[in-house]
């Protein structure tokens, strides 16, 4: 089968069109003929590697997968040959005391198909039964790929850990991400007061306010800390989520009103920053680290997608012969939403849609 992949860590001239074996399903497992795979900024790091990242190579890339199940392997009953499905992105051991207390994502042994597995760029692939979640009838499979990892991602952290509630205000650090895309249409859902969001182009800001953003920054042409300070009469916002870190958190932290929240969900720009602590705790802050979610969440933002009140955004749909340039256009930064690539023939390079 064709998958996209490389054979060693490095920069993007390591991504090629790989010529693999078919998986076979083991015991509580299915055989998934992929239909759709997001892209995701996962990705780059992972190809870049990190110390500590040990995978089997060559390796797979893509965390989001929907598509058919063409095979099912021994102790599998809920699921046929034939079963339109979404796959959660994050696998857990499914005992430890995390995941028996419903806290799945903090699993001891937590895993994310595209990082630490085999992914989904890929013709076939295996997957843990319990992984699935079925799609209504007709229900598009690059919609349901391209929501899986940054939905569950941003719910989790806006209304489970970051408890944001009706009426107040939050700042978005980026406008075109597929977390910050989801981070604004949750918001708006959950009856959030003004939501701001910063980009760095009006194009981007423009698809932020038809998602719902009330006030849009840019940043290339003010300092958005000094506009967020101005325009909230000198209080600030109630919650900031920043998936930027060095390059933001300072300026986040001080978008902050008294007793607010900042929520950390990724570091873009880098991890390692200086930190002012004053501001923390002379204004009471809340800084809220969060990533992915438990399995429960990823249903219910998973059933608000199949519902059509979340809507995720689709930048451009490419066949799986032309991954490497999917990944070259996610690394460049000019994306307004999710790329999503297909291993079937039928599509041609460009930006389209199919179920």
């Amino acid at each position: 089968m064709q998958a996209i992949g490389f054979r060693q860590h490095g920069q993007l001239e390591q991504i090629e069109l790989l010529e693999l074996p078919q998986p076979e399903p083991g015991s509580g497992e299915v055989l998934l003929a992929i239909k759709a795979a997001a892209l995701n900024r996962l990705d780059l790091w992972v190809l870049a590697g990190w110390p500590g990242l040990q995978l089997e190579l060559p390796h797979i890339m893509g965390s989001d997968g929907a598509g058919v199940v063409a095979a099912v392997g021994s102790d599998v009953s809920d699921f046929a040959i034939g079963d339109r499905v979404v796959v959660n992105p994050t696998v857990s051991c499914g005992h430890c005391a995390y995941c028996r207390s419903g806290r799945d994502q903090m699993c001891d042994q937590f895993a994310i198909f595209g990082e630490h597995l085999p992914g989904f760029y890929a013709e076939y692939q295996t997957v843990p039964a319990r992984n699935l979640l079925r799609l209504p009838a007709d229900f598009p499979f690059i919609t349901a790929a391209a929501a899986s990892l940054v939905y569950v991602t941003a719910w989790h952290s806006l209304i489970e850990r970051g408890r944001l509630r009706a009426g107040e205000d939050v700042l978005i650090v980026g406008a075109a991400g597929g977390v910050n895309s989801a981070s604004i249409q949750i918001a708006r859902l959950a009856g959030a007061g003004t939501i701001y969001v910063v980009g760095s182009s009006e194009a981007k800001l423009a698809q932020a306010r038809q998602l719902g953003a009330d006030v849009t920054i840019n940043r290339q042409d003010e300092d958005w800390g000094r506009a967020v300070y101005r325009l909230t009469g000198k209080q600030g916002v109630d919650l900031v989520v920043d998936n930027v870190g060095a390059a933001s958190y300072m300026r986040s932290l001080r978008a902050l009103k008294k007793g607010g929240r900042l929520l950390t969900v990724g570091n873009t720009s880098g991890p390692t920053f200086e930190l002012d602590n004053r501001y923390i705790f002379a204004r009471h802050l809340e800084v809220i680290g969060s990533t992915m979610g438990p399995c429960a969440s990823y249903e219910k933002v998973m059933g608000l997608v199949f519902s059509g009140r979340l809507n995720p955004v689709i930048d451009t749909v490419y066949p799986l012969s032309e991954g490497q340039t999917a990944i070259r256009r996610l690394a460049d930064g000019e994306v307004a939403g999710k790329i999503v690539i297909t291993p079937t023939s039928f599509l041609a390079t460009g930006r389209r849609h199919d179920k």
